[in-house]
Parts: structure tokens; C-alpha cells; sequence
């Protein structure tokens, strides 16, 4: 009998949201995982059953929490964690994983942070729903990237509104303004030879204080947010064309190939070459231009 589900997302090009991979597990007693960090969020539902996390907060420091049937936990990016199942009741639990501008800030409005990683419900009618949206997910995997997304935003929406530490938004329009300046900057220009200072100038503002509202608002540094930006049209173009690698390197602003083959290699853990094998559409659905 099959224990678990497990489901990767075959589309990387949601930026504002993205969905990695998504399932559902019913451990054995005393399965673990960990330690170990994480490249994006990490969300677990608990439907049944208990067990522990051990989670680094954000002073590296290392605390253990119980957590049973109807709470959840979250694990942050590059954070340390191990979470084991109980060994006469193991957990039976559902989990996403997911990042994107939106989420750094709908976490906090949820009231989650490294010291703060379980989730409680305060009501039960929108905790139920946040199941339903993440059952939904795991269960209809062949639905088209599109779909899952918009589930995915109702997963947060739920999920914040749900969630017994939710906090007031503290809505910032200049910050709101100057974010929406930023991406438009890096989405018009990835390809060229573009610099943080060139975004911040963009902007009207120097270059520090311009890193650290980008940094707060969206959970990532200016250069981290332009390097993931490159590396998401890179793969675009790894799946549907047949550019060769050093065309794509230059495409997504990149002059030297080597250069972009290290950095594509630290993110997605294989080469473009590798990657595109990997993912790679079949000839009749690239170049679609060709087959009209």
C-alpha cells in the first residue's frame, strides 16, 4: 500500500508566487528528516498524529516543538531543522513547498517567523478550507500550472486568516511603489549588463537604502531577486527552444557561459546542459512559430 504522494511543480516562471513541490505522507514510526536546510518555504499539515521539530531561530539557536493533529509547522529557507514522527502515533501530514515576492509578507501578517514555526487555527471553517486547497493541490497534479497556482494563493489566503497570530497589515504604498519599480526595472532589462545600483537609481534612491525596504519587503536582496529572475528565464528557455547554452547565458544577461553555468548549477544542483535533459519538451511543442 502506497504511504505517501509526492508531486514536482513543472513550471518555474511565477515570480509574485511559485509552487516547487507538493504531497502527502503517512510516516512510519519514528521517520525523520534532517537535519537539513531548505531552498524555499516549507509548509507541513498535520491530519493525524504527532511528533517533534527541532528548529533553528534566528539566532541560531536550536528549540523543539510538539506538533499534533490540526497544527502545522513552517520552515523558512536555509533554516536548520529536523522533524521527527512519534513512535506509536506518527504523523499523517500534507506539505508544500513554495517562495515568490508575496510569501515574506503574507507569512508575516500569519504572525510565522523562525522562533514562531507552528501553525494554530482560530477558526475552524478557514482551517478546513486551508486543507481543502492544499488536498486540492497534492491531488491534481495534472492540472495546468496555472490552476494550481490560483489554489496556491487561496492556500495563503487561507492560511493567513486562519492562522491564531495573525497581525494587522502595516501597508507601506511608497514601499509598494518602489518594489513595483524594481521588478519592472528587472524584468524590462535582465538580459543587459545590469547592476544593483542600476536598479536603485531606477528608483531615485542610493543603493543602500534602496537593499534594505527590497530586503524587508520581499525577503531577498536586491541581487538575490535579479539572480533568481535570470535563472527562471533561463529555464524558459532551456524547455522551449533549442538555443544552444552559451546563446541562453547571453540572453539572461550573462557574457561569460562559465559564469552562468556555475551560478544555474548552485541553484537547481545540475548544469543547464543536465537540466535541460531533464525537462526538455518534446521537439513538436518547441518552436511552436514552426509547427502553425
Amino acid at each position: 500500500m502506497q504511504n505517501w504522494i509526492f508531486s514536482i511543480f513543472p513550471n518555474e516562471t511565477f515570480v509574485d508566487l511559485g509552487l516547487y513541490q507538493y504531497g502527502w505522507e503517512k510516516c512510519t514510526p519514528l521517520h525523520s528528516f534532517g537535519p537539513a536546510a531548505r531552498n524555499h518555504y516549507l509548509f507541513h499539515y498535520v491530519l493525524s498524529g504527532t511528533g517533534t521539530l527541532q528548529a533553528e531561530d534566528s539566532k541560531k539557536e536550536t528549540h523543539e516543538y510538539q506538533i499534533k493533529s490540526r497544527q502545522g509547522f513552517m520552515i523558512f529557507p536555509n533554516q536548520i531543522t529536523t522533524y521527527t514522527a512519534d513512535p506509536r502515533l506518527p504523523w499523517e501530514y500534507i506539505w508544500l513547498e513554495f517562495d515568490g515576492l508575496r510569501v515574506k509578507e503574507a507569512l508575516e501578517i500569519a504572525g510565522f517567523s523562525r522562533s514562531h514555526p507552528v501553525y494554530h487555527a482560530r477558526s475552524k471553517d478557514l482551517q478546513e478550507e486551508l486543507q481543502k486547497e492544499m488536498m486540492y493541490i497534492i491531488q491534481h497534479k495534472d492540472a495546468s500550472p496555472l490552476h494550481l497556482i490560483g489554489h496556491l494563493y487561496l492556500f495563503l489566503d487561507y492560511l493567513t486568516r486562519s492562522s491564531v497570530s495573525m497581525v494587522p497589515k502595516q501597508s507601506s504604498k511608497l514601499q509598494d511603489f518602489y518594489l513595483k519599480e524594481a521588478t519592472t526595472f528587472v524584468e524590462q532589462n535582465f538580459q543587459n549588463d545590469i547592476s544593483v545600483e542600476d536598479i536603485a537609481a531606477f528608483c531615485g534612491l542610493n543603493r543602500s537604502y534602496f537593499g534594505k525596504i527590497f530586503k524587508k519587503a520581499v525577503g531577498k536582496t536586491p541581487q538575490e531577486f535579479l539572480l533568481t529572475y535570470r535563472m527562471i528565464k533561463a529555464t524558459e528557455l532551456l524547455k522551449l527552444t533549442r538555443l544552444s547554452i552559451g546563446d541562453i547565458s547571453s540572453a539572461v544577461g550573462y557574457r561569460d557561459q562559465l559564469h552562468f553555468s556555475r551560478a544555474f548549477k548552485k541553484i537547481y544542483g545540475v548544469s543547464p546542459k543536465e537540466w535541460r535533459r531533464q525537462n526538455c519538451l518534446p521537439p513538436a511543442i518547441q518552436n511552436p512559430q514552426q509547427h502553425r
